[in-house]
């Protein structure tokens, strides 16, 4: 996507986004894990497995007080409070037994777990979310919660046992667990959930701590390694990590952590997109080039490298005047299309939208043909076609990533109107027409609510989009939508109390990309003109 180019004067200064987007990219290097907000689930995954840690009686209190009024933990949707609920549950449980007054909450967590897994209209594993591991992590904390029951740890009323969603077998969790029994080195990106590995993930010895001190780039996956009492000066390095993890946020813990790489280029690539006339220090980018190898980057140490944050990395490094040859990128070549990781089970649209602007943005870039501009020009144009046969009717896309069409429909719609060509504008004019059409009537835009994350990526839609084919009508239609979203993000910026909408073992809230790209949509705005759709603000 090309950075967007001033169109005019401000009506108002711009110094309060410049500055604020400054600090937020100075930040990246005084902050190297990154911001990522509490999970229910891995807080209690350290409850079950560390009672020892630091901030402990802190934990069981911040489960306490997310528990919602019908006893879940986590969104709305139950396919996506299925693992939170699981988690806090079986944490709770566990406290009771260890004497804590933890009974009466785990109760009620037990009364929504016990609705959505029984009768009629339980969840079926066709309808969970493609959340990392939900075919590893529901099983195991299942068979937990049901040895909880059985050894009386609350008086449960009910009768019989928690069940697994129909079409959900323990299958695959018992190959997991026999693997790690085995004492062989299990593949990397199951060290994100080596808790899923039971007792035989107690100091596997094929498996050792990065240099952060993290497995898995997960607190509970680094608890599960360290295992039973609180370990002596050998586990030293992955007992600083979980101490920092832990004291962060007083207690409560990330899914994943640090995210150093992808917070970086997720920030730096959102605000250079959007013109926003921030500083970045050479370090930054040094450090960011470093980060990406001959077989590409990971979001963070611990975990395999991928194609979305490869391609995330690649794409910010052009923007901030830098570019890298995007070849990394094929190690995840398939036929048709780019795999997040080879093996991947499923396919994303943003990791094929992230991979378009990293070799649209190298070609925009590159002074002259080094003899890969063809390979280059017919990958842009395979993937591009590939994202035009995503797209939902109504004009929209969904992706594996991320809980919302507006953030996958951001990442599609941008990455082909700038590097997609004319055969995709009538798949980007169809997608701005779907997000005028979805405006709530408070001016935001969301799935479930309207947040500012969604209303953030639904602005820049209709802002980056301007040169699609559209009608001087729809035009009108589309400044007026945008507006009134810029006026909420206004009324309501984003801040950490707001809803996790990013996938990983639970839903999380990466506090500083969502931050960049609220910056990045009132921007956007403030550089329109009056004749522009800014009259009468």
């Amino acid at each position: 996507m090309r950075p967007a180019e001033p169109v005019g004067d401000s009506v108002s200064p711009l110094g309060g986004i410049e500055a604020e987007a400054g600090a937020l990219v100075a930040g990246l290097l005084g902050e190297p894990w990154g911001q990522v907000s509490a999970s229910a689930y891995e807080t209690g995954r350290l409850v079950t497995l560390a009672p020892w840690l630091t901030g402990h009686t802190e934990r069981v209190r911040h489960l306490l007080a997310a528990q919602r009024p019908d006893g879940g933990w986590g969104a709305p949707d139950p396919g996506y409070a299925l693992v939170p609920t699981l988690s806090a549950t079986e944490a709770l449980l566990r406290e009771a037994r260890r004497g804590a007054a933890t009974g009466g909450a785990a109760l009620a967590g037990l009364r929504p777990l016990f609705e959505w897994t029984h009768g009629p209209g339980a969840l079926t594993r066709a309808g969970l979310p493609d959340l990392p591991a939900i075919e590893l992590i529901v099983p195991g904390l299942v068979d937990a919660i049901n040895d909880h029951l059985d050894a009386g740890a609350v008086p449960w009323p009910g009768t019989g046992r928690l069940r697994l969603p129909e079409g959900l077998a323990g299958a695959a969790l018992a190959s997991v667990r026999a693997l790690f029994a085995s004492g062989a080195a299990p593949p990397l990106k199951l060290l994100h959930v080596l808790e899923a590995g039971g007792a035989a993930a107690w100091r596997h010895p094929a498996v050792r701590p990065e240099a952060t001190g993290t497995v898995g780039a997960s607190p509970a996956a680094t608890a599960a390694w360290l295992g039973g009492p609180r370990p002596d000066s050998a586990g030293a390095p992955a007992l600083r990590f979980l101490e920092t993890a832990a004291t962060r946020q007083g207690g409560p813990v990330p899914c994943g952590l640090p995210i150093t790489v992808f917070e970086r280029a997720w920030v730096l690539g959102g605000l250079r997109r959007a013109g926003v006339p921030v500083d970045v220090p050479p370090a930054l980018v040094a450090d960011l080039d470093a980060a990406v190898g001959p077989t590409g980057t990971a979001a963070a140490a611990g975990l395999p490298v991928d194609a979305d944050t490869t391609a995330g990395a690649l794409y910010a490094l052009a923007l901030a005047g830098a570019p890298r040859r995007p070849d990394p990128l094929w190690t995840f070549e398939l036929d048709t299309h780019f795999c997040t990781w080879p093996g991947e089970d499923g396919e994303s649209a943003t990791t094929n939208a992230h991979v378009l602007e990293a070799f649209g943005g190298y070609r925009r870039s590159a002074r002259r043909d080094d003899g890969s501009a063809a390979r280059y020009d017919a990958t842009i144009a395979k993937v591009s076609a590939w994202l035009r046969d995503r797209q939902r009717d109504d004009g929209h896309w969904d992706d594996r990533w991320h809980v919302s069409p507006y953030y996958a429909t951001f990442c599609c719609a941008l990455a082909l109107h700038d590097f997609g060509g004319p055969e995709s504008a009538d798949a980007v004019d169809r997608a701005v027409r779907w997000v005028v059409g979805t405006q709530r009537a408070d001016g935001s835009w969301g799935r479930w609510t309207g947040t500012a994350e969604e209303t953030a990526y639904a602005v820049q839609i209709l802002l980056l989009t301007r040169g699609s084919r559209v009608d001087a009508g729809s035009d009108s239609a589309r400044l007026r939508a945008v507006a009134r979203g810029c006026e909420r993000l206004r009324r309501s910026p984003a801040g950490p109390d707001d809803p996790p909408l990013w996938h990983d073992k639970d839903l999380y809230l990466p506090l500083g990309i969502v931050r960049s790209a609220t910056l990045a949509a009132l921007h956007l705005h403030e550089r329109l003109p009056l004749s522009s759709g800014r009259e009468g603000e």
